[in-house]
């Protein structure tokens, strides 16, 4: 297929949210274009690390395939204060697929990995160096997954200072920036999914609450994980906002942020799926 256009992609934070990348990817290349640098923070930075280095696909079938004990067994609960899950389990599959020596040089496409080192209070640009190490301090959740520690930088979730990264890209050749941001106001479309993956959903449902149970066991209205989660939204809601205005993409990518919460990520495919709804509605909507 002919090439349409060069794109340069950001990838917004969002936790679970961030399968939604997925979908768009897949329908920016379905429709010809070709992805030739990336920004993200947080789940953006891990779903463009995996594309950037060819492992998308692989990263995708893992988690498809994934049943409720495999979930659990991927949750290396922490007892250092400094956060509740370790994530190593998680980050040796990752690392299996791309590489624990991968490094930025030698990726196909530029790529950039924000985080945010809480020591400068400032954020941090990953465009060189070990990509699994980078990518691990991009998605560290404070007080849920433990930070990284490099030098003197305590580093952490890149979506606490920049939940959507279109600065890095600015300097790059290409005919469009699309961004995708996952902390739209708007209503969630309606999906249609089999019995048998609602059956799948609803499975790894019963299997987090059990999890989460074992920290938050109060029975209120809002558990601790429900405060922490409206909590990050709305931190990340109003930074996405300001950081647009300073630097506007050619064109954005909505997706709801009701389709799940932070940490739904027994929800890949339906989420996934909501991504490529939501590109195929704004790309048609430009006539691209």
């Amino acid at each position: 297929m002919k090439t349409k256009g060069k794109v340069s992609l950001v990838l917004g934070s969002g936790g679970a949210r961030g399968y939604a990348h997925i979908g768009v990817i897949e329908e920016l290349e379905k429709r010809g274009y070709e992805i030739v640098s990336i920004s993200g923070a947080s789940m953006g930075a891990l779903i463009g690390g995996l594309y950037a280095s060819g492992k998308l696909d692989t990263y995708k079938k893992w988690i498809l395939g994934l049943d409720p004990l495999d979930v659990a067994s991927l949750v290396d609960f922490s007892f250092n204060s400094s956060g509740l899950i370790k994530g190593d389990k998680v980050f040796d599959k990752i690392a299996e697929m791309i590489g624990k020596e991968q490094t930025f040089e030698t990726l196909p496409i530029e790529f950039t990995a924000v985080a945010t080192d809480v020591v400068r209070k400032k954020e941090v640009w990953f465009q060189s160096g070990n990509l699994l190490q980078a990518l691990r301090a991009s998605i560290a959740i404070p007080t849920i997954f433990t930070p990284v520690k490099i030098n003197d930088m305590i580093l952490t979730d890149g979506g606490i200072l920049n939940p959507l990264p279109v600065a890095p890209t600015m300097s790059d050749i290409s005919d469009l920036t699309i961004a995708v941001n996952l902390y739209a106001d708007i209503p969630k479309p309606t999906i249609e999914i089999s019995d048998a993956e609602k059956k799948q959903t609803n499975t790894f449902s019963q299997v987090f609450l059990e999890l989460l149970e074992k920290f938050s066991p109060e029975k209120e209205e809002l558990n601790m994980f429900d405060i922490l989660d409206k909590t990050f939204d709305t931190m990340q809601n109003g930074l996405t906002r300001y950081r647009l205005g300073g630097y506007p993409p050619d064109i954005l990518i909505e997706i709801s942020k009701d389709v799940c919460n932070t940490y739904d990520f027994h929800k890949s495919l339906e989420v996934i799926e909501q991504g490529r709804i939501a590109a195929k509605h704004q790309l048609d909507a430009k006539g691209l």
